[in-house]
């Protein structure tokens, strides 16, 4: 780390985070060697980014909101500084490319010679969601990798769901206990979200309790609610649109985290008896899911407002659970002539169309990736 500087105009900031956004993103961009890291006690080794060596330059443009002025200037001073990469996690609703901070400011660094990577966005699974669509940047979508932290759903039935969690307790009893879905019972305005006091009136003591994700409250959260209300576990289920994207959190207590899909059976199995039961297995690290990488439930997607004949993202990355990424400054150190579109255009080009199942790659509802429907939409064929 080389510098940090803020440019928010209206306070008296200091350079802090003060939600671990930019942390988090700056930490993917560059990592160097560390040994002896470890996830809660899970996939020890030696942690490292993809451009170890490259040196990180931070400047914060955003608080709790962003403003257009306060992202050009950071932006300004990027270019000015001279630096080779700008990675941008920023977005927000499509607008006319001049009307658009990031895209405006992207376009001068360009013509700097330097190149602007920026995010899709958080907002999907649905159309037009997209933001950064300019041609000039690269745009990017998240994807899943292969691995997950894995805890499994056990039920009375002998039915097993894997899902995710950052906790593993490795001395969680493995005989069943009273499952239950106290969703509906709530009277509370929050309580089908597990705010705060929503299961006073709930007998959860030694159970483990089925929610659903979602609303104000906190997947972390939710499992707070449960633990002081004396639950003994939790299984989180997706909302709909969610689907199959799950995260590995660090819960405070034993819990897992399923698919919309599986949510629906582990249901379908309490209303099925009068004493439905089940437990959590705690596998550790999993890896060679040979669905990764899956386009992930909040990864934005297009069509493009701004421009609808550009077609974006331009690729997808890890997104889920991911600790570094890198490629543009690997590919500017190796090739340092190189301008911003050879560097996109090789970036594109080499990116792989297939999953690990030598499949074509395919989204959160276990469907095939949109792009070349969006293409025969707007006529392009085959030999075109």
């Amino acid at each position: 780390l080389i510098g940090v500087r803020s440019f928010i105009s209206d306070s008296d900031e200091i350079q802090v985070d003060e939600d671990g956004h930019g942390t988090h993103t700056a930490s993917t961009a560059a990592e160097n060697f560390v040994k002896r890291a470890n996830v809660f006690g899970n996939v020890n080794g030696t942690a490292v980014g993809v451009a170890p060596l490259a040196h990180l330059a931070i400047y914060k443009v955003c608080s709790f909101d962003c403003s257009d002025s306060d992202i050009l200037a950071g932006m300004d001073a990027a270019i000015e500084d001279g630096v080779d990469v700008l990675s941008i996690s920023l977005g927000g609703f499509s607008n006319p490319f001049s009307g658009d901070s990031v895209i405006v400011g992207a376009f001068t660094a360009m013509q700097k010679g330097i190149f602007v990577s920026c995010s899709a966005g958080n907002s999907s699974p649905f159309n037009f969601s997209l933001s950064n669509e300019a041609p000039w940047l690269l745009t990017v979508g998240a994807s899943t990798i292969d691995r997950s932290i894995r805890a499994t759903a056990l039920l009375g039935n002998a039915e097993e769901f894997d899902g995710e969690s950052v906790f593993q307790l490795k001395d969680f009893p493995l005989t069943l206990l009273p499952l239950v879905y106290p969703q509906s019972n709530g009277t509370e305005d929050y309580a089908p979200f597990c705010a705060t006091g929503s299961l006073n009136n709930t007998d959860v003591k030694g159970k483990v309790v089925l929610w659903d994700a979602g609303g104000p409250v906190t997947r972390v959260g939710k499992g707070q609610t449960i633990k002081d209300a004396g639950g003994a576990a939790m299984i989180l289920m997706n909302q709909y649109y969610r689907a199959y994207t799950t995260f590995a959190d660090v819960h405070v207590l034993p819990a897992t985290h399923v698919s919309y899909a599986d949510g629906l059976k582990i249901k379908a199995y309490i209303n099925s008896t009068s004493r439905p039961m089940a437990t959590i297995l705690f596998r550790g690290t999993i890896t060679g899911d040979n669905h990764a990488p899956m386009v992930s439930a909040f990864s934005s997607r297009g069509p493009n407002y701004a421009s609808p004949r550009i077609l974006k993202p331009d690729i997808i990355g890890p997104g889920v659970n991911i600790l570094a990424a890198g490629i543009a400054a690997l590919l500017k150190a190796a090739h340092p002539s190189w301008s911003p579109a050879a560097i996109k255009s090789a970036i594109m080009t080499t990116a792989d169309q297939l999953n690990l199942d030598n499949k074509p790659t395919i989204n959160d509802s276990l469907l095939p990736a949109e792009s070349m429907l969006v293409l025969s939409l707007l006529g392009w064929t085959s030999q075109m």
